[in-house]
C-alpha cells in the first residue's frame, strides 16, 4: 500500500508539471480535421516547448489519450469540459484555461485558436516574436501548470502596418497582424487584404482617355486637366467605366476583402457645374464621392455580396457629407494626415480638434469606418520622431468611434527608419489591445533585443520621449530645424549610444545599436552639413545608409539624397 501511495503521489506531482527535469506527462491533442492554422499552432506549441525545456510533447488526435492534455482547438472534449459554445470560424477571440490537469486552448478556427496558442506561449512561457529575425525563447528546466483562465478578443478587426522590416506573414501571425496590402494564403490562417489607394486614376487613366474624352477629367480654371488630377465624377460615362472596371478587377482578383475606388492623391477636384451642383446638394467634396461610390457599390453588390468598396475621406474630402450615407457595402477610409502626432487625438490638442469632429461625424454616418493613420515622419525617416505615447490612445479613439480597421502607414520602402523594428512590434501589440502600457512593451523589446546595451538604449528612448512637451506640436513632415531638436539633445544621444555600442556583447547587438545610432547621426548631419564632412559623422551615416539601403524620405532615392547632401555640404564649406 505504501508503494501504491508513493506511485499515486508521483503521478499527481508529474501531472502538475508541464515539464520537469526533461520529462512531461502532457501530450498535445488536435483533431485530424482541425483547420490548417490549428494544426500549425499545435506543431509550433510542440516546437517551442521543446526549445524552452528540451522536452518534445507528442501530438495526437485521440481525444481519449491517457495522461494530461493540451487540447488545441474546439472539439467535443473541450465542449464537455468547458461548457463553451463553438465559436464562429472567423472569430479571432480565444480562451485558454486549465480544467483539472488539462489545458484547453480554443477560439475561431481560422485564426482564433492559433492566437490563443501564441498568447499562451508569450504570456506564460515568455516567448516573444520581436522581429522576423529575432524570437526570444527562454530556457527553463521546469514549469508547473498554474490555474489558468484567460480570454482575449481583438480591439480592432483589421490590423496592419507596412514597415519594410516586418513584411513577413509568419511574423505577422505571431503578433496578431491580420491584414496586408495583398492577400496571403498560408498555414497561419491567411491574411486579409485591402486593395489599393488613389485608384480612380487607374480605372480611368488620362493616358488612355484624355485625347478622345477630355470631359472625363476635372475641369480646372475653365479647362479640362490632362495631368494627374481628379475625375469628373458627374460624368455618367466615367461612372459606367468605374462600374465595369472595378467589377472586372474583383473577378480577376477574388481574394481581397475590400477594393479601393478612391480619389487620386491631389487637390485637383473637378469644378464643372454638374460636379459643383452635386457637392452643394450633399454638403461638400465628400458628398459627390459618396454619391459616386454608392452607385458603383450598388452595381457590384449582387455578384460580390461578401465584398466591400472602399473610398477615402482624405484631405479635401475629409469632412463628412450631409443628406447622403455610404451604402452598407461601402467602407470609408478616414486619413489623419493633418493631425498633430505629439499628443493623443482626444487630449485636447487644438491641432486635432477638426479631425476629431470629422471622426465622430463619420462614425455616426458610415456603416464601416477604416482608419489610415501615420506613425513615421515622412520628411525624414531616420530622425527621432517620438510618437510612442500616442499610439495606444489613438488606436483606442479609433475603436471607440466604430473603426473596423486601422492601417498604420510606416516606412515601407527600406530598412533604417527610426526605431522601425521596435515600433512595428509595439504597434501590432497595441492594435490588438491598446490598453497595454507602451513603456512596458518598449521595455520588453529593448531588454530582450539589445542585450547588454539595453540600459543605454532605454535611456536614449526616454531622452527622445522627453522632447514631447504640452506646447510642442508636430506633424508627419517636420525637418531637422524643428523646435523639438537641439544640438544639446544630439550630444546627449551620441554619448548614450556610444556607451551602448561599447556595452554590446556581439556583432549582432552592435549592428542593432548602429541602426539606432543612425537617428542622431542623421540629425547632426542635416543640421551641420559642412561640419559633418569633417567630424566623421557623415561617413559614419553614409556607411550605415548603404548597409541598410536606407531611404531619406518617401520617393527620394538614396543616391539622389547623397548627391544633393554632399553638394550642399561642399557649398557650405566654400
Amino acid at each position: 500500500m505504501a508503494l501504491c501511495l508513493m506511485a499515486f503521489a508521483a503521478n499527481a506531482n508529474a501531472a502538475g508539471w508541464l515539464f520537469r527535469n526533461g520529462k512531461s506527462n502532457y501530450q498535445i491533442v488536435v483533431l485530424a480535421e482541425a483547420s490548417s492554422s490549428e494544426q500549425t499552432a499545435a506543431r509550433e506549441l510542440q516546437q517551442y516547448i521543446q526549445q524552452v525545456s528540451g522536452v518534445k510533447l507528442p501530438i495526437t488526435s485521440d481525444l481519449k489519450a491517457k495522461g494530461c492534455h493540451i487540447f488545441v482547438g474546439y472539439n467535443e472534449k473541450v465542449a464537455n469540459l468547458s461548457g463553451a459554445r463553438k465559436p464562429e470560424k472567423d472569430d479571432e477571440s480565444f480562451t485558454y484555461c486549465t480544467i483539472g490537469h488539462d489545458l484547453c486552448i480554443w477560439g475561431g478556427s481560422q485564426r482564433g485558436t492559433m492566437y490563443g496558442v501564441f498568447t499562451f506561449l508569450e504570456r506564460e512561457l515568455g516567448i516573444h516574436w520581436l522581429t522576423p529575425k529575432c524570437t526570444v525563447v527562454p530556457k527553463l528546466t521546469e514549469w508547473k501548470m498554474p490555474k489558468l483562465n484567460h480570454s482575449e478578443c481583438p480591439f480592432i478587426g483589421y490590423r496592419y502596418s507596412n514597415y519594410f522590416v516586418a513584411r513577413v506573414p509568419q511574423w505577422s501571425a505571431h503578433t496578431k497582424e491580420n491584414t496586408k496590402w495583398d492577400p496571403v494564403q498560408n498555414e497561419y490562417g491567411n491574411m486579409e487584404a485591402y486593395w489599393g489607394a488613389h485608384t480612380m486614376g487607374e480605372f480611368v487613366p488620362t493616358k488612355e482617355f484624355y485625347q478622345s474624352h477630355p470631359e472625363y477629367f476635372c475641369l480646372r480654371d475653365g479647362k479640362r486637366y490632362s495631368g494627374y488630377g481628379q475625375l469628373c465624377l458627374s460624368n455618367p460615362e466615367v461612372l459606367e467605366l468605374c462600374k465595369t472596371r472595378l467589377s472586372n478587377f474583383m473577378r480577376e482578383h477574388p481574394d481581397y476583402r475590400i477594393y479601393s475606388l478612391s480619389q487620386n492623391d491631389n487637390f485637383l477636384f473637378c469644378q464643372c457645374e454638374k460636379c459643383v451642383a452635386i457637392e452643394q446638394q450633399y454638403g461638400g467634396h465628400s458628398g459627390i464621392i459618396v454619391w459616386f461610390v454608392n452607385q458603383v457599390a450598388d452595381a457590384v453588390r449582387d455578384e460580390f455580396p461578401d465584398k466591400y468598396v472602399g473610398t477615402f475621406a482624405y484631405q479635401y474630402s475629409r469632412q463628412p457629407p450631409t443628406g447622403i450615407k455610404p451604402r452598407e457595402n461601402v467602407v470609408i477610409r478616414l486619413c489623419s494626415i493633418e493631425c498633430c502626432f505629439a499628443h493623443p487625438l482626444d487630449a485636447g490638442c487644438p491641432q486635432n480638434e477638426a479631425f476629431m469632429r470629422d471622426l465622430k461625424g463619420w462614425a455616426e454616418l458610415a456603416p464601416h469606418l477604416f482608419i489610415w493613420d501615420y506613425i513615421v515622419d515622412y520628411a525624414q525617416y531616420m530622425a527621432p520622431w517620438p510618437n510612442f505615447q500616442v499610439l495606444g490612445p489613438n488606436i483606442r479613439v479609433f475603436g471607440e468611434n466604430k473603426a473596423i480597421g486601422v492601417f498604420e502607414e510606416a516606412q515601407y520602402q527600406s530598412a533604417g527608419a527610426e526605431f522601425d523594428e521596435m515600433k512595428a512590434w509595439t504597434v501590432n501589440q497595441l492594435l490588438w489591445n491598446p490598453d497595454q502600457n507602451v513603456d512596458s512593451l518598449v521595455n520588453i523589446f529593448i531588454s530582450n533585443y539589445y542585450g547588454k546595451a539595453a540600459p543605454r538604449i532605454m535611456d536614449y528612448y526616454r531622452l527622445c520621449q522627453s522632447l514631447v512637451k504640452p506646447d510642442v506640436h508636430y506633424g508627419i513632415y517636420i525637418r531637422e530645424d524643428h523646435q523639438i531638436y537641439s544640438d544639446d539633445f544630439i550630444q546627449q544621444a551620441f554619448s548614450l549610444l556610444s556607451e551602448a555600442l561599447e556595452a554590446a556583447e556581439s556583432d549582432e547587438v552592435r549592428e542593432r545599436v548602429d541602426r539606432v545610432r543612425m537617428q542622431p547621426l542623421y540629425l547632426h548631419c542635416m543640421r551641420h552639413k559642412a561640419a559633418s564632412l569633417q567630424d566623421g559623422t557623415w561617413s559614419d551615416l553614409l556607411r550605415l545608409m548603404k548597409q541598410y539601403k536606407a531611404m531619406h524620405r518617401e520617393g527620394h532615392p538614396q543616391d539622389r539624397f547623397i548627391r544633393e547632401f554632399e553638394a550642399a555640404a561642399s557649398g557650405q564649406q566654400k
